[in-house]
């Protein structure tokens, strides 16, 4: 994409745009658009650019290509709690650590006899994939085909199953501290109660930002968008898909 600045340079020192990844900056789980990497491309020439996503650094990858360290100023995975600043790593925190070994287990055990007693069309694997920071907890599992993930979102949107885990979870552990976050189309996150996506600011509060845009499509409450999005210091726009956010930034930015 576009070669490394220094912030003083860009058009806009003082704005940094963060972006949400599926659904904001690529279609659900897909890779990004060239037409969308041209957008950020001049957009880094304007302001400071950056991602944060629920997901683990390799999925990103997967997602905005093998060069993303370089092509983005930020790099917040995991909401932050791994994170990149011009490549280079940040402090981490650990979800294990937190919880610890004999509450972790219990809530895995949980997890995997409610998904087992599950009626649903179809179920694949990978069904609690544990990350640095957090967990995410898919019903269908992971390993499901994409045509097999779009079926689920709408069946899921019909009979609530995401809603309806998180309740149980709510009622089971309440005494945990932790958040549940429903992103994407299969699955929802666990993670400690404030590591949400506003997590990524506490990176950037040194750098004295006067505006920081911030651009996702799960902005609703119980979304893992809705807590950046409506941060007092955060200026946000809901977006439906990449093609929307190239919108605004043509609005905004005239790229």
């Amino acid at each position: 994409m576009s070669p490394v600045t220094n912030f003083s340079d860009r058009t806009h020192p003082d704005t940094i745009c963060l972006f949400d990844v599926d659904g904001t900056l690529t279609p659900a789980r897909l890779v990004i658009s060239k037409e969308m990497e041209e957008t950020l491309v001049e957009l880094r020439k304007k302001c400071v650019v950056g991602f944060v996503g629920g997901s683990d650094l390799s999925k990103q990858v997967e997602q905005l290509g093998p060069n993303v360290l370089k092509n983005f100023d930020y790099c917040f995975s995991e909401n932050g709690l791994t994170a990149y600043k011009l490549g280079e790593q940040l402090a981490s925190q650990s979800f294990i650590g937190y919880l610890g070994e004999d509450r972790y287990k219990k809530l895995v055990n949980f997890v995997l006899r409610y998904i087992a007693d599950m009626d649903i069309p179809v179920k694949r694997g990978t069904f609690v994939e544990f990350r640095n920071g957090m967990i995410n907890i898919s019903p269908i599992g992971r390993n499901c085909s994409h045509p097999e993930r779009n079926e689920f979102e709408k069946f899921d949107l019909e009979h609530k199953l995401r809603e309806k885990f998180v309740s149980a979870l709510q009622n089971e552990f309440p005494d945990y501290g932790l958040t549940y976050s429903i992103g994407g189309q299969i699955s929802f996150d666990v993670f400690p109660t404030g590591w949400d996506k506003t997590y990524c600011l506490r990176h950037i509060e040194h750098e004295n930002f006067k505006t920081i845009h911030f651009f996702g499509d799960k902005t609703f409450k119980g979304g893992n968008d809705y807590e950046i999005y409506n941060h007092p210091i955060v200026t946000g726009h809901a977006v439906k898909s990449p093609l929307d956010t190239q919108k605004i930034l043509k609005e905004l930015f005239d790229v």
